[in-house]
């Protein structure tokens, strides 16, 4: 038995104090007000220690923070460095992702040797049990239908996933079903960084576009007025593409009919309204972002929104696609919820242009 040491017990009571404090706190009125306009106070405001240093400490302190400012437009050549490094690689995975389109749309039929999968519950089955298994699987197998590729694979994946399904609408799964597949392009070497989502569908009643695209652009420098915020790479903007819809069929305008009171005449008639629908495929038309970077905390929450999704999809999902389809990817995230806001070395949204 592990005896707990002397500061374990000391650390212990420490924290049952300050919780029995902040209870008392928050039930004392007068307290909390007092706490307050002191925090309110603090906002904003220097520690107060700097003004206490000494003029030629200070001076000094000035040349270390031009040192930083240095440092920061170092690391950004090194994140620009890390880009061509991930177009060097993307070029290497894009045969697997190639092969793994191919298998999901039925283009083709891997072999026995590339199905093989040992799970882990299988090393504990007796041979007499796998052998029941494969045969109730094959009869399962008779009674279906046999489907081509992997059915439903990318709308599988985008309901598995919180960040995604929630912006999944029940009038968008016919056409997701049709996705197959999902790519990401880096932009060409010498050219402004940025990077392409591709959504490649199969012919459909619903639209006439085979691909559509979201492309998001990205800054790797510090910004001149507050150099010490840069963290890495920062998505800056994005640009969707035009959904040729056929006819009767935009999923993302709906109608809707509302009465109308004539003013002189007190009659009532019934006009006919188009406005805007939930759909996953708004997402192909995110807002603009005006040259001055001024906009209503509305648009800058949808932007903040699709830069998350957007590097969500190139940093997890077409990499991972098939741990998302399965459901094991996603186990991994909910282990980690941290990961989900630390995507990529410090590729943070940015809208304060």
């Amino acid at each position: 038995t592990l005896h707990p040491s002397l500061s374990d017990v000391l650390w212990r009571k420490h924290r049952a104090l300050s919780r029995q404090l902040t209870v008392q706190m928050m039930q004392n009125p007068q307290i909390l007000a007092a706490l307050q306009e002191r925090l309110d106070g603090l906002v904003g405001s220097p520690s107060g220690y700097m003004e206490s240093l000494p003029k030629v400490v200070k001076r000094r302190v000035n040349a270390l923070k031009n040192l930083q400012v240095k440092c920061a437009h170092i690391e950004a050549k090194f994140y620009e460095e890390v880009h061509e490094l991930e177009r060097k690689y993307a070029a290497l995975y894009q045969p697997l992702f190639d092969k793994r389109s191919d298998i999901v749309k039925a283009a083709y039929e891997p072999t026995e040797e590339e199905c093989e999968w040992k799970a882990d519950e299988e090393e504990e089955l007796t041979e007499e049990m796998k052998e029941k298994a494969k045969v109730e699987e094959e009869k399962k197998d008779e009674e279906k239908e046999d489907p081509k590729g992997v059915p439903e694979f990318w709308l599988t994946v985008f309901k598995n996933v919180d960040l995604l399904s929630d912006m999944v609408q029940e009038h968008d799964e016919p056409i997701l079903k049709q996705l197959q597949d999902v790519k990401v392009k880096f932009s060409d070497p010498g050219q402004p960084m940025s990077f392409s989502l591709e959504f490649n569908f199969e012919p459909n009643e619903f639209f006439t576009n085979t691909l559509l695209t979201k492309t998001y652009k990205m800054r790797s420098e510090p910004d001149e007025n507050d150099p010490f915020s840069f963290d890495g790479p920062e998505i800056m903007g994005c640009t969707g593409c035009t959904i040729d819809w056929t006819k009767g069929k935009n999923i993302t305008l709906k109608t809707i009919k509302k009465k109308q009171k004539h003013k002189g005449r007190g009659t009532v008639r019934t006009v006919t309204k188009t406005v805007p629908n939930d759909s996953f495929f708004n997402f192909f038309t995110p807002p603009d972002v005006p040259e001055s970077g001024d906009m209503d905390e509305d648009t800058e929450a949808v932007l903040a929104a699709d830069f998350e999704i957007g590097h969500f999809i190139r940093e997890r999902i077409v990499p991972r696609a098939v741990l998302y389809f399965t459901g094991e990817a996603i186990e991994d995230d909910d282990d980690d919820v941290s990961t989900h806001h630390s995507l990529c070395n410090g590729l943070i949204p940015v809208l304060d242009l």
